[in-house]
C-alpha cells in the first residue's frame, strides 16, 4: 500500500488530499490510508484497517470518509480486492472536456473495452448515492473515467490496480497531447484486444509494478 502511494505521488496523483486506496482483506476488513496524509508521506505505519462502516479497528487515526463509495464496488464485485481512485492532472483534464479514454496508442490498450465512462458527475463521493452510481457505471470493467472528476481502477490485486492507475494517467496525457496536434487514429479493436490481454498477463503486471516501485524508492528514499 505504501509503495503504491509513493508510485502514484511521483506521477502527480496526489497534488491535493483527494484520492484513496483500499485493499480488501480475507476477513472482510480493508486496509487504507488515513485522512489528511498525502500519498507522498505514506509509510507502512500510516496504513490503517477499517470495516465497511468506516470504523478504524487498530489505530487512533481518522478514516477518509471518501472511501465509502469503494464499498459499493466491493459489494458488487467479489473479484475486486484493491481500488485506487485519484484526480491526476491529465485524467482530470480529459474528464473536464467530457471525452472518454481513446485507445489510440499501444500503451493505452490495457484499457481496450475495459474502461467505462461516467458522463455525469454525481457529486462528492462521500455518500451511498454516489457509490451506487459509480459502481453501476463501472460494471464488470477494471477502470472508469469519471467526468469532471478523475478515475477509479478496481482489480483482483494491488499490483494490477497500481499498474493500471499509472498507465491511465499516461494514456490521458498522450491523448490530450495528440488531440492538440490533430485527429486521433484509434487502434484496430482486434489488435487492441490482443495487446490488452498480453499487457495484463501476471508476469507483465508484476514486472511493471516492481519497476515503478524501484523508481519511487529511488525518488523518495526508503519507506520508513
Amino acid at each position: 500500500v505504501a509503495l503504491t502511494c509513493r508510485m502514484l505521488a511521483m506521477e502527480g496523483h496526489s497534488e491535493t488530499l483527494a484520492g484513496q486506496i483500499t485493499v480488501r482483506n480475507d476477513d472482510g476488513t480493508f486496509l487504507t490510508t488515513p485522512m489528511a496524509v498525502g500519498f507522498d508521506e505514506i509509510t507502512p505505519d500510516h496504513v490503517i484497517r477499517i470495516n465497511d462502516q468506516l470504523e478504524v479497528l487498530d489505530s487512533d487515526r481518522m478514516a477518509n470518509p471518501a472511501v465509502r463509495f469503494h464499498f459499493w464496488v466491493y459489494r458488487a464485485r467479489p473479484d475486486v480486492n484493491c481500488i485506487v481512485h485519484t484526480h491526476p492532472p491529465y485524467v482530470s483534464a480529459l474528464s473536464m472536456i467530457g471525452k472518454p479514454l481513446a485507445i489510440a496508442h499501444m500503451d493505452a490498450t490495457p484499457f481496450a473495452e475495459d474502461c467505462a465512462f461516467l458522463s455525469k458527475w454525481p457529486g462528492l463521493p462521500i455518500a451511498d448515492d454516489e457509490g451506487e452510481i459509480i459502481s453501476g457505471a463501472l460494471g464488470d470493467k477494471r477502470s472508469i473515467l469519471l467526468i469532471n472528476h478523475g478515475f477509479l481502477t478496481a482489480t483482483s490485486t494491488i499490483e494490477e490496480t497500481a499498474y493500471l492507475s499509472m498507465l491511465i494517467e499516461r494514456a490521458a496525457r498522450n491523448q490530450l497531447q495528440a488531440m492538440s496536434a490533430g485527429n486521433l487514429v484509434e487502434v484496430d479493436p482486434e489488435l487492441a484486444k490482443e495487446a490488452h490481454d498480453f499487457l495484463l498477463l501476471p508476469g507483465v503486471v508484476k514486472s511493471s509494478f516492481a519497476m515503478f516501485a524501484r523508481r519511487a524508492l529511488r525518488h523518495y528514499g526508503p519507506l520508513a
